[in-house]
């Protein structure tokens, strides 16, 4: 199928499995751990999150933090706690790692669960945990880091399928290790983008060519000096002005913007351009 330049696709029956997923694995957890990507706090998330998750207790986790400029995100945290109504922490997913305040967040916030099991004549059990969000916001490597400390795997819970295992990270939590997969939608062509941008959407959703003029355009607006130094050039940094910069020349003397594009849009996703964040951070 040929690919709307101007446009992103997801197909429906993907977004309907992908719920039907998570809803199952929410019957078994006491708390969420939604990630976003701290490049894009508002357009990683998914709108409906209350509605799926009901009273189910979460924070939230703003990954690949590392990506973005620290006075910039802590208005961000600012912002999101008071609109999400939960706590915010960072994490790259690398290097400096919130391990045990993830951790310590998660129990605290399993407690009145827990609490609420042991009136009924229950014993005291690990809080258990899932990690969920959009496509390649970093789930897996959380996951990953959290369990690496501890490879003791306790089971599949009823309800649940074989592959999901649940590992005990201390005596007082267990770690689904399958992450959580909120379903994407199309709505918001905005945010769509910028997902992209990102690297959240399979590539066969969009051309690379439309994502990076979108991007730039941000960029542009949002960072013209950090944009215009890396690129080298004095004037707008549009796809036909960095090939011409680079020499990056088709035949007929045309600019290869194909290969200027994937470039532009490597160089974000690798943070090599600088440090930002895409979003608009609301009055």
């Amino acid at each position: 199928m040929k690919k709307n330049k101007s446009h992103i696709h997801w197909y429906p029956g993907h977004i309907a499995k992908a719920e039907r997923q998570l809803k199952e694995q929410l019957k078994l957890i006491d708390v969420v751990i939604e990630v976003r990507d701290a490049r894009i706090p508002l357009s990683s998330a998914y709108n409906n999150i209350k509605k799926l998750l009901g009273d189910k207790p979460r924070f939230l986790l703003l990954n690949k933090s590392d990506l973005v400029k620290l006075d910039e995100i802590s208005l961000w945290i600012k912002y999101l706690a008071k609109e999400a109504g939960c706590k915010v922490l960072l994490s790259d997913g690398k290097n400096s790692f919130n391990f045990n305040k993830i951790i310590d967040t998660a129990v605290e916030l399993a407690e009145p669960k827990i609490q609420v099991l042991m009136s009924k004549g229950l014993l005291r059990r690990p809080a258990r945990v899932m990690i969920c969000g959009m496509p390649n916001v970093g789930k897996s490597s959380i996951i990953n880091r959290l369990t690496r400390s501890s490879k003791t795997k306790t089971g599949a819970k009823a309800g649940v399928t074989r592959q999901q295992q649940w590992v005990r990270i201390n005596p007082k939590l267990e770690l689904l290790d399958t992450p959580g997969i909120i379903p994407t939608r199309q709505d918001d062509q905005m945010a769509a983008s910028r997902l992209a941008m990102v690297n959240s959407v399979s590539e066969n959703a969009y051309t690379a060519e439309f994502v990076a003029r979108e991007l730039l355009e941000i960029l542009d607006k949002k960072y013209p000096e950090d944009v215009r130094e890396y690129y080298k050039l004095n004037t707008v940094p549009t796809l036909e002005n960095i090939a011409i910069s680079r020499n990056w020349i088709k035949s007929a003397a045309e600019p290869d913007i194909e290969r200027t594009a994937s470039y532009v849009l490597k160089s974000f996703r690798d943070g090599d351009i600088g440090k930002f964040i895409l979003d608009v951070l609301p009055e």
